[in-house]
């Protein structure tokens, strides 16, 4: 079983209402690198959509200035391939959700913070099975 990663905020809700869980911990994802998509005061890109990369996304993501797929090392940032899950910026999320290159979303681990910008309705018509 993998450690449980430590919280930022242990009372955290994702968009169910319900306790938020880990979106990834290979790749470490998360404003914190914790894993999970929390948020707080200093996340001004409010990294609170989990995600499961596809490369049509990853390619609109490069395109629009934010290439996540390319390794940067000195980072720590092995970067992303189709399959992986993300911590994405909510406004980013929409933007790509526009643009018709939004890729699935896991409930479970998008933090309820996402709901200012994106309905839940929305979010579960995009839902990852």
């Amino acid at each position: 079983m993998a450690p449980r990663p430590l919280r930022y905020d242990a009372d955290a809700r994702n968009v169910l209402g319900e306790e938020l869980q880990p979106c990834s911990l290979d790749p470490v994802t998360g404003f914190f690198r914790n894993g999970c998509c929390e948020t707080g005061p200093h996340d001004t890109g409010m990294h609170t959509v989990c995600a499961v990369m596809t490369a049509e996304f990853l390619a609109y993501s490069k395109a629009a200035g934010n290439d996540l797929s390319t390794p940067l090392p000195e980072y720590g940032f092995p970067g992303l391939k189709p399959g992986d899950r993300w911590c994405l910026c909510a406004p980013r999320w929409k933007e790509a959700l526009d643009a018709g290159a939004a890729p699935r979303v896991v409930l479970e681990s998008t933090h309820e913070e996402t709901l200012a910008i994106v309905p839940l309705g929305v979010l579960k018509d995009h839902a990852a099975a």
